[in-house]
């Protein structure tokens, strides 16, 4: 998880740049935590691609059980 912290100060240089232009530091701060924050986004998001398992009905693996899917359940919003 991307610490708070290093969120809240890429939003507060964000909004310090609506209202004046950033010093030469701030840019370079915001570029770095920009980066450090998509670093870490493509890390999770890798990771929950990796996770992700596409099961058929016809897959072997499934050894004639039935296959839960969202369709056959019951809408339970009504």
């Amino acid at each position: 998880m991307f610490p708070q912290e290093k969120l809240d100060r890429i939003n507060e240089l964000a909004a310090i740049a609506k209202t004046r232009e950033l010093t030469e530091e701030e840019r370079v701060e915001r570029a770095r935590l920009r980066e450090e924050y998509l670093e870490n986004f493509r890390g999770r998001f890798k990771k929950q691609l990796e996770n992700i398992e596409i099961v058929d009905a016809s897959d072997p693996r499934l050894k004639g059980k039935p296959m839960a899917t969202i369709v056959d359940k019951p809408n339970r919003h009504n």
